[in-house]
């Protein structure tokens, strides 16, 4: 329990934000703001409209259906907007991390058709029709509360902002391979940093994770 917010940090509250997060996200668009002058249309076609006749220079946008943790949704972009652009300032999800926006770090880390890619590297455009799995998917569904719970446990962080892509690769491991070795699970987070240094950590909360998942324990 925090003395400032009076906010417990728990799992369960870790799990119904992230729940809440996820259900928030409208699935189709009611508004179209302009990214140059952000005056407000009712459908993509004023939108556009407007864009070519006041500001000729700028890009177009366009909308994409993304499939997000289970749920599709209409996303306003530019085309040149990264997924993890998208998934910031358009739904809400800050789970995925900017920290490099180079590729090189893996803070912003999601599970894309079954492999952990990169947000920061990805275009949105280029994700429609593609199952796109974040951070807060992961918290919100109860099968994976063992692997938070052994981060937890193990102090596998400390700053914690790196903490959120590690998760995300390990989830991506352990749907592969539900009984992985120390040393594939450190291949599988070879792409992700951390600065804190807590790397003998993650390899000992992802084997107890599995050892408890595979026996059914939450």
């Amino acid at each position: 329990m925090s003395e400032k917010t009076g906010v417990a940090f728990t799992q369960e509250a870790a799990q119904a934000q992230a729940q809440a997060a996820i259900k928030s996200i409208p699935p189709a668009l009611k508004e179209f703001r302009c990214p140059t002058c952000s005056r407000i249309f009712a459908n993509l076609e004023d939108l556009k409209y407007h864009c070519a006749d006041e500001h000729p220079e700028a890009v177009l946008p366009l909308t994409v259906i993304l499939h997000i943790n289970e749920k599709d949704c209409e996303v306003l972009i530019e085309p040149h907007w990264t997924l993890h652009r998208a998934l910031q300032f358009r739904l809400g999800l800050t789970g995925a991390k900017h920290m490099c926006d180079r590729g090189v770090c893996g803070s912003c880390t999601v599970i894309m058709d079954g492999r952990a890619v990169l947000s920061c590297t990805t275009l949105a455009a280029e994700c429609e029709g593609k199952s796109i799995m974040t951070i807060e998917g992961i918290a919100a569904d109860a099968k994976w509360k063992p692997l938070i719970d052994a981060y937890c446990r193990w102090d596998a962080m400390q700053c914690g902002y790196c903490t959120p892509g590690f998760l995300v690769s390990a989830k991506a491991l352990l749907d592969k391979n539900p009984n992985p070795t120390e040393e594939e699970i450190k291949e599988a987070l070879a792409g992700n940093i951390c600065i804190c240094g807590t790397y003998p950590r993650h390899s000992t909360a992802i084997i107890e994770a599995a050892t408890k998942m595979a026996k059914g324990e939450l």
